[in-house]
Order: structure tokens, then sequence, then C-alpha cells
């Protein structure tokens, strides 16, 4: 084995990390890392099992782990047999941490045909169901110049698309001098790296799309059609009750104006089921939000109480009844998302090809690739049938 084996769970910030852990690690041949995940109970359960699984397949190796879920559970883990330390989320990146050199030459790391790339990590907000500023600490943006050179560096070793993430990447530039907004970090990699042909953002908070990332998302070809938004609620009470910045307006006319100028953008969103005091009024503006909205690409989470989150303190619903909502959530997300699947057939599609044998038009649909397509190229496909989700 040729350096240190990362589990990554979670978010497409800690796929991100979890590269740059890898090449530092790159010398360390017996180590496993578990990077993390806490943003529900049931990701914390993920977690464990993954240790457990890890140490299963490697037990002689040094199983270290880091994330979110080694600060927020840091007791529950480190009581773990399996664990052998914890590495705290805030420090993973720092080589000091894991007790190893810092490189003096870089480490070839494994081509992706899409790279991600963290602009921003921790989060100013206190979203009543959220204990992730608890394992990421404050917002803090990398420079323009920062986020450039990694752009640079993963377009060098052959990634065809650039993805922009974040914890809460929309306040990209709160901290930096003159406070810049992320239209204008967008702008500023399109501008500087012509070559590139596909961008796409990562999830985002509707209510802080400046006027640039609008723009960008309604006009700009680069920028892939395809928003997903930290939605969490179709009801203004609920969204209320969690301290979320955004009512339903808001996001509703946010989309419309998108549709206005681009209408073929996908719309993608991450939507709660069950959240404590969710009556069934509330419910039905979950429900009606994803067809107002034609929800295309839908992350349902069912809600699970964290310890320490004020949410946790309300009146919870039953178990049985979150499950239900959340099936009847993912239900509706089917309905919008199938005939729009259809509407995609025999036209022809960009698609940026996976390791898979499948890749995503710019839409973010999935379609199954000729065999002999190279991983990382970019093709024209007219899909002509659809099959499980599946566009061919």
């Amino acid at each position: 084995m040729s350096g240190a084996e990362v589990i990554s769970l979670g978010c497409r910030l800690n796929i991100s990390e979890s590269e740059q852990i890898r090449a530092m690690l790159a010398r360390e041949d017996n180590v496993v890392v578990v990077n993390s995940c806490a943003v529900t109970s049931e990701a914390v359960r993920q977690t464990r099992q993954a240790i457990r699984r890890a140490r299963k397949s490697r037990p002689d190796a040094r199983l270290l782990v880091t994330g979110c879920a080694a600060d927020i559970e840091r007791e529950q883990l480190s009581a773990m047999p399996e664990v052998d330390g914890l590495i705290a989320n805030t420090a993973k990146l720092d080589a000091r941490a894991w007790n190893v050199p810092t490189l003096d030459a870089p480490i070839k790391r494994d081509r992706h045909t899409r790279a991600f790339i963290a602009v921003q990590n921790g989060c100013d907000h206190a979203c009543t169901f959220c204990v992730i500023p608890q394992g990421r600490g404050e917002s803090r943006s990398l420079s323009v110049e920062q986020v450039l050179r990694e752009v640079e560096r993963h377009l060098d070793e052959g990634a065809a698309e650039v993805v922009l993430t974040g914890v809460d990447v929309t306040s990209w530039g709160h901290d930096l001098p003159g406070k810049p907004v992320l239209g204008a970090l967008v702008r500023a990699v399109l501008d500087g790296f012509p070559q590139l042909r596909r961008l796409r953002m990562s999830s985002i908070d509707g209510i802080e799309v400046d006027d640039q990332l609008f723009e960008l998302f309604a006009n700009e070809p680069r920028v892939m059609p395809h928003i997903h938004l930290s939605l969490q609620h179709g009801h203004d009470l609920i969204l209320k009750r969690m301290k979320r910045r955004h009512s339903r307006t808001d996001v509703v006319e946010l989309v419309s104006r998108l549709k206005a100028t681009r209408p073929e953008i996908a719309i993608g969103a991450d939507l709660i089921a069950g959240f404590p005091t969710e009556s069934e009024e509330h419910h039905a503006g979950n429900l009606s939000i994803i067809e107002e909205l034609a929800i295309i690409h839908g992350h349902i989470f069912p809600y699970s109480p964290r310890p320490g989150t004020p949410a946790a303190r309300m009146p919870q619903l039953n178990k049985a009844v979150i499950r239900q909502r959340a099936t009847e959530l993912r239900n509706a997300v089917a309905q919008v998302r199938e005939p729009w699947l259809r509407a995609q057939l025999d036209k022809p599609h960009s698609v940026l090809a996976e390791r898979d044998g499948c890749g995503y038009t710019p839409g973010y649909a999935r379609v199954k690739l000729p065999e002999d397509t190279p991983a990382g190229a970019i093709v024209t496909i007219t899909p002509t049938t659809l099959e499980q989700g599946l566009l061919a």
C-alpha cells in the first residue's frame, strides 16, 4: 500500500479535505484515517460503523479519526477500542497535528475528473438544529490568490470540472479585507482559467446570492445550470424556528428570477422532515415547495436531535411520523424528477465521464456512457432511454 488510507464521510468539503490529508500522509503506509461527519445522528452512526469496519480490515494499522464527529462526539469516539487517536477538525490540514514532517516536494495526488475546492470553512450562523459550527468553528475564507493556486493545481492534474465548496460557501469573503462577494471569486476563477470548461457550486444559502453570482448562474455557460439550495423547509414558521434567514417567498422569488433568464437550470435542495413542532400544515408546506420550485435533486433528511442544540429541547415528533414524512418528501421529489429526466431524452448533452462508466450532464442528470469513454473526458451524448433514473 502506498500512503495512508483515508475514509471520507459526509459533505463535499470533507472530500476535498480528505484528498489533502491523503497527500500529507503519503509516506505513512500503516495509517487509516476516518474523516467523520456529525451532521445527524445517522451520520454519527455511520462514522462509528466505518471505524469498526476499518479496524476489522486493517487490524494492525494506526487508526485515527478526524472531522466534525471527532470534535462533537469526542468522548464517545475516544472510548471506542478501535480508535488510536483523534485529530481536532480545525487542525486536520496541519501536518504537525499528524506528527509528520511538512513535505518539501509536492505529492502526486490521484487524478480526479472533478475537483472539489474548499474555498471557505466554518460557519457564523446558529441554526437551531445544527452542530456543525461546533465542529468547524467560525467562518474563514481562502484568499482569491489561494483559490486560484488550488484551481491551477487541479487543472494541471487533469480535472475537467471544478466544484467550489465550503461549510457556508456563500459567506466566502466576509472575513477578508474589503469583504469581497462570492460572485467576484467565481468571476476571478473563470477569467483566470479560460481553459476551464465547467464550474459548479456546492450547496449555497439562497439569501446570500449576490448580484454577481446571480448573473453568472443566469448567463455564464461555463457555470453549470444547477443550483443546490440550503433550503431546509417550505413553511415560514418552521424556518423561523430553525433560525434560518430566508422565507419561503425569498426562495421562490430567487428561483423564479433564475428560471426567467436560464429556463434549463436544475434546482436541488436540502429539506428536513419532521422538525420539532412540525404540524400537518407545516409538512404540507414542505411538500408543496417541492413542486413549486420543481426540485429535481432533493436531499431529504429525517430530523434527528443533536445534543446541545436548541431544537433538541423543543417538543419532538414521533420517529415513525418523521420517517413517514421523509418518505412522502422523497416521493414528491421523485414525481418531479421523473418527467424532468424524460425531458432530457433525445437531446444532445455535454457529459463529464466518471470512472464508473457513467457521467453527469450540466444539470447533473446521470448518464450511462459507451464502454470506451475515458474518465475525465467531456463528450456529447444524446440519450434515448431512461431506466431506474439513469439516462442511456
